[in-house]
């Protein structure tokens, strides 16, 4: 059964460039290692909500956009393994896949078990 792995993150909206050149680089490897799909949204209509919202969920600073993205994998254990397999490539990379354009503190982020996939 397929897995999606969820992400809300605070970018600096400068930053946009350096954040896709991030996502871009590490994409390929996540693919590699069994990841199926990806998607990358950069906040164009993310309203204030009156009891939460995507803005205070992440604590976002008036400089800052909210990203939101999703992986899908052919199911957990694929995605766990291929976490473990991307932490030791990290260490081995010199620019280092946790050197990230963003406040990776205040990224929320799980993983789900589909209960209505469509379309996909």
């Amino acid at each position: 059964m397929a897995y999606i792995d969820g992400f809300v993150i605070p970018v600096a909206t400068t930053n946009r460039d350096a954040y896709q050149a991030h996502e871009a680089k590490w994409w390929p490897h996540f693919r590699d290692l069994g990841a199926q799909s990806i998607v990358v949204g950069w906040g164009d209509d993310v309203p204030p909500g009156k009891q939460t919202d995507f803005l205070r969920a992440v604590d976002l600073k008036a400089d800052e956009t909210v990203v939101l993205c999703w992986m899908i994998w052919p199911d957990k254990s694929t995605r766990d393994a291929a976490y473990k397999q991307m932490e030791a490539l990290a260490s081995e990379d010199p620019t280092g896949f946790m050197d990230m354009p963003f406040d990776g503190k205040r990224m929320i982020f799980g993983g789900f078990t589909p209960i209505l996939m469509e379309g996909v």
